[in-house]
């Protein structure tokens, strides 16, 4: 099955411009091998996504929606 958005995150693999390892995951989420977050708490997960799309210029009303969309994820779901 090919894969068009991250399993963590939900971003859309043709916005991610890192190199990614994975074909589950974007370069923000899986480096070196393994998750970047490998807890299982989706509001501190979301704070961080949060944080670091503002600090990378985001506008903020975009992140916000950005950062609810994650919920939605596979990784996510219970």
């Amino acid at each position: 099955m090919n894969k068009k958005s991250c399993e963590s995150c939900s971003m859309p693999f043709s916005k991610d411009v890192g190199m990614r390892e994975s074909d589950r995951y974007c370069s923000h989420c899986f480096n070196h091998g393994k998750l970047c977050y490998e807890g299982n708490d989706l509001k501190e997960f979301q704070r961080a996504c949060y944080e670091n799309m503002v600090k990378g210029g985001m506008n903020t009303w975009k992140a916000r929606l950005f950062t609810f969309l994650i919920r939605f994820a596979p990784r996510w779901k219970k």
